[in-house]
């Protein structure tokens, strides 16, 4: 079959080397696709932002499936799109992916549908949100409500630092997304990302992870799009999943599905663990980056199967199947990152990096100009390895970083710390 994939980051080359695997596909597209897509499948230029120009793509290139990898189109209603020309698509609805779309409504299906979260409120004007913060005790989260490419949740430590940052949203610091705040209690425990594929009415475990939000070491200095993973991640142990899949996955399924907007494709779960209970966080509606650099390298279960499946809704009775073997992801990040990253700075020779055990090098922010590849983003490359634990997994990926040379470039060096050691380096 003809499959069609939509995004260019380094979660699009993950599911393209999924995908390209499969014995079901005749022939993958990607749209728009970087340098390491190349040579998966057929790059073909096309504007995310344009729905319209998606579905004639698709129309044009017959294709049987599209996967949707980045949540800007799914938010914007390119499933409704391609539904409504009769082409399948895998991901949610137009309704259903206001799961990410507005925290606002996750949080007001949480409280219909009793699942465990953070206290909260929703505020429409500055006032009243700064009247809010009186009666409450610090820290608090101060969240955009709309989408904002992972950047639009404050963690207050003062009054002054949470009034400044509901006045930065309503100010337009975040465009639309902050046009409404949601001002909620701060949750103590461990942060895990927890992954669910649906069908509108069943849901199957598909994998866990940890990220590493914050851009230094020991976890220092301003939030980014995630700068490394380890999958599985190591609070989520059977008793956990059953939890997690019991008080927050179904519950949600169930919510979705009354209210008529049931959802199918990935649930992705921010999730924060204390002495066992998951509490949700937020959604997301499609897969993470960098999480699917690590969770599908462990996946042995053929992914388009699973996804025709959720897109037709009735997936399989048995769950996907992973490796027991750990996977851990570091980011390369352009100088710079995440406020000003320094873009055309050439990368080296990915050849000795690609080459080291259990080693692959996924593009995300690349472009390719004559023979020469250059940083073209904010995250550029991740290097994920497989190892048979988080020491091992570490240990290769740092040696295959190692291999690169690329000046224009920086990572954290303590990726997978909570699993390999008690606390991270400060060096």
């Amino acid at each position: 079959m003809k499959v069609l994939l939509l995004g260019s980051g380094g979660r699009e080359h993950a599911l393209a080397l999924s995908l390209a695997r499969s014995p079901l596909l005749t022939r993958l597209l990607i749209a728009p696709g970087n340098p390491g897509t190349a040579v998966l499948g057929l790059n073909l230029p096309v504007d995310l932002t344009d729905l319209a120009a998606i579905v004639a793509l698709a129309q044009r290139e017959t294709v049987d499936l599209v996967v949707v990898g980045p949540e800007a189109p799914l938010v914007a209603g390119v499933v409704d799109r391609l539904s409504d020309v009769g082409i399948l698509a895998f991901g949610p609805s137009q309704a259903a992916a206001a799961l990410e779309g507005s925290k606002g409504f996750t949080k007001d299906l949480c409280r219909e549908v009793a699942i465990p979260t953070a206290a909260y409120a929703r505020f429409d004007d500055g006032d009243a949100a700064r009247a809010y913060l009186s009666d409450h005790p610090l820290p608090v989260v101060i969240k955009a409500d709309g989408l904002a490419a992972g950047k639009g949740v404050i963690i207050a430590e003062t009054r002054a630092d949470a009034e400044a940052a509901i006045d930065d949203m309503f100010g337009g610091s975040f465009g639309s997304a902050g046009a409404s705040v949601v001002v909620e209690a701060f949750l103590s425990g461990e942060e895990v990302s927890f992954f669910a594929i649906c069908d509108g009415t069943r849901a199957l475990g598909f994998g866990s992870a940890q990220d590493h939000k914050r851009v230094g070491d020991g976890d220092t200095g301003p939030n980014t799009g995630g700068m490394g993973a380890i999958s599985p991640a190591r609070l989520v142990d059977a008793a956990l999943e059953a939890r997690i899949m019991g008080e927050i996955i179904q519950p949600t399924l169930r919510g979705m599905s009354e209210r008529g907007t049931p959802f199918r494709g990935v649930l992705f779960a921010g999730l924060m663990v204390e002495n066992g209970a998951p509490q949700l966080i937020e959604y997301n509606v499609r897969l993470g980056d960098p999480e699917t650099q690590v969770i599908l390298p462990r996946l042995h279960t053929d992914l388009l199967p699973l996804m025709l499946a959720s897109a037709r809704g009735h997936l399989p009775n048995t769950p996907p199947v992973f490796d027991e073997a750990t996977a851990l992801t570091v980011v390369l990040a352009a100088n710079g990152y995440p406020a000003h990253p320094i873009k055309g700075t050439r990368i080296g020779d990915l050849t000795a990096a690609e080459g080291c055990p259990g080693v692959t090098v996924f593009h995300a922010g690349t472009r390719q100009e004559a023979d020469a590849l250059l940083a073209d983003g904010g995250r550029v490359l991740t290097v994920t390895a497989l190892g048979r634990d988080a020491a091992e997994a570490q240990a290769r990926a740092y040696a295959a970083v190692d291999a690169i040379d690329w000046p224009g470039g920086f990572c954290r060096r303590d990726i997978g710390w909570r699993a390999v050691r008690p606390v991270p380096p400060l060096d």
